[in-house]
């Protein structure tokens, strides 16, 4: 079993009161209006949730990699496996921006994050650009001291509720990602335009959409990061974060394994509790032993990247591993866990049913479950 320190279990207790207190309650309710829960943002700022990342130099958290995960899990038990991304939120712009953006950029941009009322955005997919990011068209054109961004995005999680977004534009004709810079767009920008809104599977309540960039016009000094360096600076913060995906996903079928659990405890077939049938017993000790397995693997990931034993450039390999495992174990789990309520499983009156269409974006989310294999396929032969 997975144990944390001190500081790290009083803040998980500490996140899943609350995730009883606002989450639970309005579970099922945006999940079937779609709406996006504004009234958590507050919450969840006062907490220090969303703007986890930010260091205590800058007025934020401090939170490190196992915090983060914490949260996401803690938060995606409460029944709405998306709304765990609002756990550390802002990490996936904080992330690079610490590592790759000059001090006046960090503290230009950080102490207002820090304070958990702005979110942001990674407009990286493309329509014709998704696992295949590098072949992205969105461009950007030098204009005497700023640059001029065209282009589309899609899939964009948060692209209409942001108040940031970095955004990853082709500033040259050099070869894949040598020619892709990164910029911090402030989303209030003329030429920054939200389009449809997708509908999805399941992860309701979270937003995603199209971005279109109309002459965008972007002050050079929002380049984060050298000229041609931004597809090598996204990759290494989604390496970073993938880990917190797969805690989330792990949160929501934990959720729905719970569930069953206490289902066929109730669930009585010729006299007896469903669960005291050997075949679904089984069942269910494979699916725990499993969900544990990937656990451990992500905050395995965690401990070694928050005590230095792997650098950002290192982490790639067993990030990948812990996301791509923690995908397969929680779509087989959900899957199992609709299984064991039978019909009643079917049914839009349990939660099984919406933790198991929430589970399978965690194979997709940031890189697939293919594109991730090949990342360790890379770490372990090449």
């Amino acid at each position: 079993m997975v144990m944390f320190d001190e500081l790290h279990e009083e803040f998980r207790q500490s996140v899943a009161r609350m995730v009883q207190q606002h989450i639970v309650p309005i579970a099922d309710e945006v999940d079937q209006t779609n709406r996006f829960p504004e009234e958590l943002l507050e919450v969840f700022a006062d907490m220090g949730l969303i703007q986890l990342a930010v260091p205590e130099e800058y007025g934020g958290p401090g939170g490190d990699l196992t915090a983060t995960c914490i949260a996401r899990e803690e938060i995606a038990k409460g029944g709405l496996t998306g709304l765990g991304q609002l756990g550390g939120q802002t990490g996936v712009f904080v992330q690079p921006l610490l590592a790759f953006g000059t001090e006046e950029q960090r503290q230009r941009f950080l102490p207002e994050l820090a304070k958990g009322h702005a979110l942001t955005c990674l407009a990286m997919s493309e329509p014709h650009a998704g696992s295949d990011a590098a072949a992205m068209t969105t461009r950007a054109v030098k204009d005497g001291s700023s640059w001029v961004i065209n282009g589309q995005k899609c899939f964009i999680t948060w692209g209409s509720v942001a108040t940031y977004s970095l955004v990853m534009a082709r500033t040259s004709d050099r070869p894949r990602g040598e020619g892709i810079s990164a910029f911090i767009v402030d989303t209030s920008t003329p030429g920054f335009v939200v389009g449809r809104h997708d509908r999805k599977m399941g992860q309701h309540g979270v937003p995603n959409v199209e971005l279109f960039f109309e002459d965008l016009r972007v002050p050079e000094e929002n380049m984060l990061g050298e000229e041609g360096t931004g597809f090598r600076l996204a990759l290494r913060s989604l390496h970073v974060n993938r880990p917190t995906i797969a805690a989330m996903g792990i949160g929501g079928a934990q959720a729905a394994l719970d569930y069953a659990i206490a289902y066929c405890n109730s669930r009585m077939v010729r006299g007896r509790p469903v669960s005291s049938y050997q075949g679904l017993r089984w069942m269910i000790a494979e699916a725990a032993t499993e969900l544990e397995a990937a656990r451990c693997l992500v905050y395995e990931c965690a401990r070694q990247f928050d005590s230095g034993l792997v650098s950002r450039d290192e982490i790639g390999t067993i990030s990948s591993m812990a996301k791509a495992f923690a995908a397969d174990v929680v779509m087989k789990v959900t899957t199992n866990c609709v299984q064991f309520l039978g019909g009643h499983g079917y049914m839009q009156d349990h939660p099984v049913e919406r933790l198991f269409r929430d589970a399978k974006l965690i194979a997709i989310l940031e890189g697939t479950t293919e594109i991730q294999k090949e990342v360790i396929a890379r770490g372990v032969i090449d």
